[in-house]
Order: structure tokens, then C-alpha cells, then sequence
């Protein structure tokens, strides 16, 4: 029996292929990366080279959900479409029963209960995609949230999705620290994707969420930060060859 056929159904050792396929999907996506600071939030996104008669503003990889959250996603983009415009009405409904903003996790929460909804009956598939969800809390806390097409959500310090994403993992882990500022985290957050990124500015998207809004760096300043990085592992370099050269007499 092909256990792969049908969504709804278990193989003998407990996997359910489809939904293991969509996980397939997300590690063939762009990378995107999240990483958590002491006052803010940097989402940090691999964007395709537009063709030459291609408008890039439709090439986009972070949507706002509300006016304090934000989401990447890596895997099928046209089912990042349709969950971005899901969980907005959601924010929308929130705002209309509850009269306050929504949190980070309800928002992740309603995002992961609907791509674990559509595991679980035939006649559908998973959503190809996993997200990061970021964004400040009403008592201004900053939170970063990830999901994945089976609908599990863990909240994160950082984290990196889609292609590459255990070795940008590993160099968040060596490189992360929790009082990180704005601006060493967007730094982290270029370094971490130009592990997997070769072609330098032009295709990383920054985004930076403080208590005060948002912003988005521009080709120009991530140049800048990407010239940093590249200057001072030049001056690292020349330490460490200072250092394997044998004292002469």
C-alpha cells in the first residue's frame, strides 16, 4: 500500500508522508532568519534576483500582519499568500471583539492551528511553507515565534527556515547573545545569511521591529554592514596568520 496517497492515513512506524513532503518544501524555500534582542526584533530574508522586466516590490518575502507584527516565510509562496490573509482578518477580528491589539503567540497560535487543520482531513494538503513570526507584545516584550506545515509552534531567541537553515542555525547558536542590540543584530542577521546568500546585498531584505514601529534598511545600508563584516574578518584573519608565523632570533 503507498502510504503517501492519501494525507489521512499513518504509515506502519507513524509517519505521515505528506505532511513530511510540505517539511520537504520549506527546505527548499529561501532562507529566512529571526533573531530576538534586548529591544528589538530583526527579521532577515534571501530574496530572488527579480528577471530584468520584473517588478521586485511583488517579490516579497515579509508581510505585516498588524501594526506590531510581522511574518517570513520560506517554502511555496502562494500558500504564505493565503495564510498572511488568513491571519490578518484574524488580527482584524481580535481588534473588533476584543478591542485591544493581538499577542504574538495568538497570532502564531491561529496560524499553526490552521496548518495543523489542514493534516488532519482528506481532500486537502499541508501548507508547504513554515514562518517566522515576530513582532512586540502590549507590554512592549519582543517575541519571536516559528511554525511548520505540521502545525507544531515554538517560540525562539533566534532561528533561521528554509534552505540551509541547521548551518545558519549553528552560527546563530555560536554567535547569539541575549542583551543584543539593534544594530549588532542586524549585523547578525546579514552575517548569518551570507553563510548561505552569495550574491551580497541585493538579495538580503532586512526588517527591524523596535517598541517604536518598524523599518527597513535599504541596498545601501546593508552595503554598508556587509563591508563591516567582510573588514573585520580581513583584520581577523591577519591576527590569526600573526599568530602561526614562528618567532625569529
Amino acid at each position: 500500500m503507498s502510504y503517501d496517497r492519501a494525507l489521512t492515513i499513518f504509515s506502519p512506524d507513524g509517519h505521515l508522508f505528506q505532511v513530511e513532503y510540505a517539511q520537504e518544501a520549506v527546505r527548499k524555500g529561501t532562507c529566512a532568519v529571526g533573531i530576538c534582542g534586548k529591544d528589538s526584533v530583526i527579521l532577515g530574508v534571501e530574496k530572488k534576483a527579480a528577471l530584468k522586466l520584473q517588478d521586485s516590490r511583488t517579490m516579497r518575502k515579509i508581510h505585516r500582519l498588524d501594526e506590531h507584527i510581522f511574518i517570513a516565510s520560506a517554502g511555496l509562496v502562494a500558500d504564505a499568500r493565503v495564510l498572511v490573509d488568513m491571519a490578518r482578518v484574524e488580527c482584524q477580528n481580535h481588534r473588533l471583539t476584543v478591542e485591544d491589539a493581538p499577542t504574538v503567540e495568538f497570532i502564531t497560535h491561529y496560524i499553526a492551528s490552521i496548518q495543523q487543520r489542514y493534516t488532519q482531513s482528506g481532500g486537502r494538503r499541508p501548507f508547504g511553507i513554515s514562518t517566522l513570526i515576530v513582532g512586540f507584545d502590549p507590554d512592549n516584550t519582543p517575541k519571536l515565534f516559528q511554525t511548520d506545515p505540521a502545525g507544531i509552534y515554538y517560540q525562539w531567541k533566534a532561528n533561521s527556515i528554509g534552505r540551509n537553515s541547521q548551518t545558519v542555525r549553528e552560527f546563530l547558536e555560536k554567535h547569539y547573545t541575549a542583551d543584543i542590540s539593534e544594530a549588532d543584530g542586524v549585523k547578525l542577521a546579514v552575517k548569518s545569511l551570507l553563510e548561505v546568500v552569495q550574491t551580497g546585498a541585493k538579495n538580503i531584505e532586512i526588517l527591524v521591529i523596535t517598541r517604536d514601529g518598524s523599518r527597513t534598511p535599504n541596498v545601501e545600508e546593508i552595503e554598508q554592514v556587509i563591508q563591516t563584516i567582510e573588514a573585520e574578518k580581513a583584520e581577523e584573519a591577519e591576527r590569526n596568520s600573526r599568530r602561526r608565523q614562528p618567532a625569529t632570533s
